[in-house]
């Protein structure tokens, strides 16, 4: 049955079973998706009636003058840089230590991953007191160490530091628990078998967990880089609706949201997703080939 040949019959049952769902994709997923590709290239557009009077990459050449746009992916590069890595490495390790504790690892589990499932705008509120210069906690911490208060959300210097601060403990959570079943899924014959030739503790880890971790680590660093891109829930939630002080934290999806909800530059605005699609496409690709040579299933 399962090695039956196709023919025309079994193939237009097949895509009757897929028609509702392929109906949903195209109308919700790949028909937006086309539409802003073409949007992008409008120059002359009404949108009361929806018409396009002339078409070019006029655009584009916008977004490469806009100032406010190149701040916008400035912005979004350090966002990406500073969160993915340090996240990648504070989940293996946080990881490693809950499966080492079997009597109340359940408990620390599920305290990691409450924050995954908790509401954004709730998350940035408690961040926001805790962010406060006079009352939070974080200065008051660093104040036991002789460190002056810091105005994390209103010193353009800092507020895109508490950003990625935010953001490193909201996505933690989720990559534990990915980390741990990677880690569950290592055959322990591997480290019996390293400890009879020899290997101590730290050789087991780079010869056996980072490598057998790899299509995992691969995993949490892509839908990483691909999330941070993406970045504007927080934003929007912890600074109350601006891109931070003296738009500190201006990233392109907040740069689109700008452009689309508030200035009804729509075009420009779909140009700046055109922009987004393809750096993320970029990066995706370069891991790909990476993970081609270096990721061990």
């Amino acid at each position: 049955m399962l090695n039956e040949k196709a023919s025309l019959k079994s193939t237009a049952k097949a895509a009757l079973y897929l028609l509702p769902m392929l109906v949903i994709t195209i109308t919700f997923n790949i028909w937006p998706i086309i539409n802003s590709f073409l949007m992008s290239l409008y120059t002359k557009y009404d949108f009361y009636t929806d018409k396009v009077s002339a078409w070019g990459f006029d655009n584009f050449v916008y977004l490469w003058n806009d100032p406010d746009f190149h701040l916008a992916v400035r912005n979004t590069l350090v966002f990406v840089v500073g969160v993915v890595p340090i996240t990648v490495i504070l989940s293996l390790i946080i990881a490693l230590l809950l499966n080492q504790v079997k009597i109340i690892s359940g408990f620390f589990r599920t305290v990691y991953f409450l924050p995954f499932v908790t509401s954004t705008v709730a998350i940035a509120m408690v961040w926001n007191w805790m962010f406060h210069s006079n009352y939070g906690l974080i200065n008051y911490f660093m104040g036991w160490f002789g460190i002056h208060p810091i105005n994390w959300l209103t010193d353009p210097h800092y507020a895109l530091l508490a950003l990625i601060i935010m953001s490193i403990w909201k996505s933690l959570g989720f990559n534990i628990i990915l980390f741990l079943v990677g880690l569950n899924n290592i055959d322990h014959g591997y480290y019996e078998a390293a400890e009879i030739d020899g290997a101590n503790a730290r050789q087991r880890f780079w010869n056996i967990t980072i490598p057998m971790l790899s299509p995992i680590t691969f995993l949490v660093s892509v839908n990483g880089i691909i999330g941070s891109f993406k970045v504007f829930d927080e934003i929007f939630a912890l600074f109350q609706g601006t891109p931070g002080p003296g738009k500190a934290d201006l990233t392109i999806v907040y740069y689109l949201y700008q452009k689309f909800y508030t200035e009804y530059k729509y075009p420009i605005a779909a140009a700046s997703g055109v922009v987004l699609f393809f750096l993320i496409l970029l990066v995706t690709l370069v891991q790909l080939w990476y993970s081609r040579k270096h990721v061990h299933y």
